[in-house]
């Protein structure tokens, strides 16, 4: 008898990916361009990298495009930001095919109205059965959507209320808990992101600012996801 090849271990998928972009205007400055061109790029970055996902067949990616905080800074950033929301939404329309689509989370309504309506459109057209989808996390912060969650289960009558029933008054309750959160530009925290989620995420913190993430530092990370043991309290 001819001896058996030993059996390969099926390469580990993740679900779904979350993504602190970070770095943009340290890389502009590095660059010597204004921090504005730092934020286009970091757009570039982002359309390069769910192509990226695709390619591992991650399916869901989450992605902190604007939390809460950034609200705070200087009002001719948040005007540049705000016209590149207008641009981002077109180009993401784009990109919504029979097998991607889009989703807005997030505390919209403080949107200038024009982009609070591009976003809930998007999301009214959002597919549930896509093979991949994007989550876009736009005027987000973890510990407001958890007080949103109370406030909407109050309003509803609750007094009492198991994990799930909590999970799925989230802005992101359709989404899935995010198996890896990555971040770049060097910082280790998660800074408000998807907190209620993210308990049993693992984390990868990369110093490469986000317009200069590479694709093997993507793979680098997936291969690592799946050599780590996730035993969630076993």
């Amino acid at each position: 008898m001819s001896k058996e090849e030993p059996q390969t271990k099926a390469k580990v998928i993740p679900q779904c990916i979350g993504i602190i972009m970070d770095g943009n205007r340290r890389w502009a400055r590095q660059k010597g361009v204004p921090g504005v061109e730092g934020h286009r790029m970091g757009f570039k970055k982002l359309k390069e990298v769910l192509e990226w996902c695709k390619e591992a067949d991650v399916r869901h990616v989450v992605v902190y495009a604007f939390s809460t905080e950034n609200w705070t800074r200087p009002s001719d950033e948040i005007t540049y930001l705000m016209d590149l929301f207008r641009e981002m939404s077109k180009e993401l329309d784009k990109e919504e095919k029979e097998d991607a689509t889009v989703h807005f989370v997030g505390d919209l309504a403080r949107f200038p109205n024009d982009i609070e309506q591009s976003m809930k459109e998007t999301n009214e057209r959002a597919k549930k059965d896509a093979t991949y989808h994007l989550w876009v996390a736009a005027s987000y912060g973890g510990r407001a959507e958890i007080v949103a969650g109370v406030n909407k289960l109050l309003s509803e009558g609750k007094d009492i209320v198991t994990e799930d029933e909590f999970s799925r008054a989230l802005w992101t309750a359709a989404m899935p808990d995010p198996d890896i959160i990555v971040r770049t530009g060097g910082e280790r925290r998660l800074s408000n992101f998807v907190t209620w989620a993210s308990v049993y995420s693992e984390l990868f913190f990369v110093d490469t600012h986000w317009p200069a993430f590479a694709q093997e530092e993507l793979q680098d990370i997936l291969e690592a996801y799946g050599k780590r043991e996730r035993r969630r309290g076993r």
